[in-house]
């Protein structure tokens, strides 16, 4: 089959790996513009471009696909499927309607649940205890389609966002290997979703990041990981404003107010919460680096509330 593939970040382009370790032929690679980062911002092209350049992959970088060039130019590859992973754009229905075999998407939950944009990020954020990958035909509404299989994966009980993203990334590549040799084959299975089973995913802001203390301590550390590696949790702690990177339980008893220091281990700082306390293990002061709690509060001393 002649591939158009269609990918940004990480997990894309784990994906496209895959696609190329198979006998399909990839004949273009769509990513989104370089973006500027870091103090620099200096234009990092994605981890997919970068992949298919590598590779020899013609890449393709258009701000949108509503320009009849951009139609054009895809139309003119002629591919016998197109390949979403993570794309971070819409396709409107004349782009889907190209390929004769349809578009693919490889999505990072078990659909219906957590359609949109950080599946992942939610799955942990709601502390689910399972989620996965869905290969589904893609059609005009956010994450609607056809499923055509999925695998599933427990979600580790500390396990953050961003470990969480790494580790199905190879399971959504060796998904959508199965899935293009099926489609090949002919032998693809169609389910439709039951849209009342259907959750959101909405993308992440800083605006999650503060950490509010009145919660459980369950909420509070799924909320820590959930946001790790970005936009990460934020705490004031002793007047300073902290990113929150990880968080364990702490068995002791707390009868200050929620967000008040409690105590200073070996293993981190306890504070409060609304239903005892969380032991604070890893954060990062402004400007500083990523530190274990206790070595930062050796040379700043906070003060502790009992």
């Amino acid at each position: 089959m002649r591939i158009v593939f269609m990918g940004t970040p990480a997990f894309a382009a784990e994906c496209l790996r895959s696609v190329l370790e198979t006998e399909h032929r990839v004949v273009g690679v769509y990513t989104k513009p370089d973006t500027p980062k870091n103090r620099g911002m200096k234009l990092i092209p994605s981890e997919v471009k970068q992949l298919a350049l590598a590779r020899g992959l013609p890449v393709y970088q258009p701000a949108s696909f509503k320009e009849e060039g951009v139609y054009e130019e895809l139309k003119t590859l002629s591919p016998d499927l197109i390949v979403a992973v993570a794309y971070g754009k819409i396709l409107p229905q004349r782009i889907l309607d190209i390929p004769p075999l349809g578009c693919v998407n490889i999505h990072g939950s078990i659909l219906p649940a957590l359609r949109g944009s950080a599946p992942v990020q939610w799955a942990v954020l709601k502390d689910l205890p399972e989620t996965g990958v869905t290969a589904m035909y893609m059609n005009a509404g956010m994450d609607e389609g056809d499923i055509i299989d999925i695998r599933a994966t427990p979600i580790g009980e500390f396990e953050t966002a961003g470990e969480l993203m790494e580790r199905l990334a190879p399971i959504g590549g060796a998904l959508l290997k199965d899935t293009l040799a099926s489609i090949a084959a002919g032998t693809a299975l169609r389910r439709p979703q039951d849209p009342a089973l259907a959750s959101y995913a909405p993308m992440l802001t800083k605006e999650l990041s503060p950490i509010d203390w009145s919660l459980s301590a369950r909420e509070i550390m799924a909320r820590i990981r959930g946001l790790n590696p970005w936009p990460a949790a934020t705490a004031v702690l002793g007047g300073t404003e902290f990113k929150i990177f990880e968080a364990r339980p702490y068995e002791a008893a707390a009868s200050a107010a929620p967000g008040a220091p409690i105590a200073l281990t070996k293993k981190g700082l306890a504070v409060a919460c609304g239903d005892g306390a969380v032991l604070i293990t890893r954060l990062q002061a402004p400007g500083g680096k990523i530190l274990n709690a206790p070595d930062y509060f050796r040379g700043h001393p906070i003060q502790i509330e009992n």
